[in-house]
């Protein structure tokens, strides 16, 4: 199917080090942007807002050969290529943790420079992006560069993030498909598989994940591996026993189905060779675009994006010992895909609170002298296995006090208010955490109470800041969801989506259909055939279509490779396309020397699809029966 290749290229003023992608080739609501006119300069838009910058980690999109009038073009190609990236975990579960910005800088032309040939002309844009290594005879035609020090200027214009704690990602205004990766990742907007470079490169740059394809130079098998172990998480020399008894690399996970298809073991090639390494899964999103992170980069990616920020985001004040006489209370972040837990101890001594963001120290008793008061927050996320990586600053804060009952507190009642929350001005879906923060005073944190469409209902134990609505089986359809401030008026408002899209197949003619009794309508083929799969949703937002094979992994549908509005093209061997392979039916190829021996006989295509809220929705299956010509 889809697939990458790297190449390291220095170019004076350009990206410095690149990634050639080879996918066909190598708690605000979104603010409303004005837009741009020429000669009015960028302008800085917030288009997922989930708290301060510095404290998390941002994303910043920016566009090149937009003209002002394109503007809506480059906010469209944005939009594709975010319901891309949430729709694949671990992003799905940590978008909470992400800011996204677009610096929208309008170009003087429409267009990059040397798009799609050397012989196209040079545009007046405001990134200079240009394919061929920005306009290189010696470079290649995929090669999507951008001027890094302009760049780097616009994603200044963001407050708060620093090179440390920000992606930049810049979109090219082209059809044509090409990218680069590393600090600065590129792609063009326009192209139905540039959506799925974004993760891919964030793979990269944040989590430092390596390339699993089994080759460099495209077209030419890569040779064996001829190196010592190698260091990257998910590519190793030992066999599944020696991981077993060693308990190294990815033995935590060994026989497990693997989220990207087939099973979690030992498959040869990656690291740009074709022998000698073995990599976690058969493919995965770092070897073949489509496919998702396997368990094993999941998890890596889950220690990175969580190491961009902080699980406390603020606590009761710890520089001096406090009173016994009071409340102490910790604010945490709220991941999407399941809330943190809190453990409170008192002198070693667990408290039985429930995951309770708040312990009223009188109810304790506390007796006299100085005690030690700690507070721990930890992500339980299944996506993580290994106690090194849970036991991290990554997923594990503590935060403590000294509790000394002869002081005296100074403080009183405060106003009661919401402090942050759930974005209300978009729909939350069925699977997701929704969450309310509030004000803290010495005497006590005020209750947030939960109905759903009138309907009292009760947060998980005494965790009353976080609703995780997977345990409420909601029924579909449209429902309203509110928090209210115990004792006033306040009240936040949400409206649940727990209605998923749905997703319709074409099919080129076959031979014949065949229709039986409790089983899935059957498609008889000779040959090659296509398939169009259509999204519908009943709210805004992009709809992600996946499909898969006998099984196999869930595959992004983005159209074909080389036109994005056709339907995608299944064939007994697959589908040549500069060097790559796609739509094999069967056992999927990824490059030429992959095995091309046709599977006659009867598979199970399914389809479904991931809307703007998280739903998923049921997968449906049709049968495809390929027979001899």
């Amino acid at each position: 199917m889809t697939s990458l290749r790297k190449g390291v290229r220095r170019a004076a003023g350009l990206l410095a080090a690149v990634c050639l992608l080879a996918a066909g080739l190598v708690g605000t609501t979104p603010a409303a942007a004005g837009t741009p006119t020429p000669g009015e300069g960028p302008a800085v838009v917030p288009v997922q807002t989930t708290g301060p910058a510095d404290r998390r980690f941002n994303l910043v999109f920016m566009g090149d050969g937009y003209t002002a009038a394109e503007m809506p073009a480059f906010r469209a190609d944005l939009e594709r290529h975010l319901n891309t990236l949430w729709s694949i975990e671990p992003f799905a579960s940590y978008r909470s943790y992400i800011n996204v910005w677009a610096v929208e800088v309008p170009s003087a032309e429409s267009g990059v420079d040397c798009d799609p040939g050397l012989d196209a002309p040079v545009r007046d844009t405001a990134l200079d992006m240009g394919f061929w290594g920005g306009c290189d005879p010696d470079s290649v035609q995929r090669l999507l560069t951008v001027d890094s020090r302009k760049a780097g200027a616009l994603a200044d214009l963001v407050p708060g993030t620093v090179r440390a704690n920000r992606q930049i990602v810049a979109l090219a205004h082209s059809d044509t498909y090409g990218g680069a990766g590393g600090s600065y990742a590129t792609a063009s907007g326009g192209n139905a598989l540039s959506s799925l470079i974004t993760p891919h490169e964030i793979g990269h740059s944040l989590g430092g994940l390596q390339d699993e394809y089994d080759y460099y130079a495209r077209g030419v098998p890569g040779g064996a591996y001829e190196g010592s172990e190698p260091s990257s998480a998910h590519h190793t020399l030992l066999t599944e026993e020696q991981m077993r008894e060693q308990r190294a690399k990815w033995w935590r996970w060994l026989g497990e189905e693997s989220e990207s298809g087939g099973v979690i073991g030992r498959h040869e090639g990656g690291m740009y060779s074709t022998k000698g390494v073995w990599r976690p899964s058969r493919h995965s999103l770092m070897k073949t675009l489509g496919y998702a992170f396997d368990q094993v980069e999941r998890e890596v990616m889950v220690r990175a994006i969580s190491a961009k920020v902080n699980l406390i985001q603020d606590h009761t004040p710890d520089t001096a010992p406090i009173g016994a006489d009071r409340t102490v209370w910790v604010d945490t972040l709220h991941p999407v895909g399941g809330a943190l837990s809190v453990t409170w101890k008192l002198d070693g001594r667990t408290l039985d609170t429930r995951g309770a963001r708040t312990v009223d120290l009188r109810e304790l008793r506390v007796s006299p002298g100085t005690h030690t008061l700690t507070a721990t927050v930890t992500d339980p996320t299944p996506f993580v296995r290994d106690p090194a990586v849970r036991d991290s600053a990554a997923l594990t804060r503590t935060v403590g006090w000294t509790v000394d009952p002869s002081l005296t507190t100074v403080g009183g009642p405060e106003d009661p208010g919401f402090t942050g929350h759930t974005p209300t001005g978009s729909p939350v879906g069925a699977r997701s955490v929704v969450h309310a923060d509030t004000t803290h005073a010495v005497d006590g944190t005020p209750a947030v109470r939960w109905r759903l469409d009138g309907r009292p209902v009760a947060a998980d134990g005494r965790n009353d800041r976080d609703l995780d609505l997977r345990s409420l089986r909601i029924a579909p359809g449209t429902h309203v969801l509110t928090a209210r401030l115990a004792g006033t008026d306040e009240e936040l408002s949400w409206t649940v989506d727990a209605r998923p899209a749905t997703a319709a197949y074409e099919l080129s003619e076959p031979l014949r259909t065949v229709r039986r009794p409790g089983r899935p309508v059957e498609y008889v083929y000779d040959g090659a055939f296509t398939m169009r799969l259509t999204a519908r949703d009943d709210q805004e937002g992009a709809v992600v279509s996946q499909f898969r094979v006998d099984g196999d992994g869930w595959y992004t549908y983005y159209g074909w490779p080389t036109d994005a509005a056709a339907p995608f093209r299944f064939s007994p061997g697959g589908t040549v396309i500069d060097d790559l392979v796609y739509g094999k039916l069967g056992r999927s190829r990824a490059v030429p020397w992959d095995d091309a021996t046709p599977d006659y006989g009867t598979h199970t295509v399914e389809y479904r699809t991931i809307d703007a809220a998280g739903n998923i929705g049921r997968a449906r299956s049709f049968l495809v029966t390929l027979v001899q010509p």
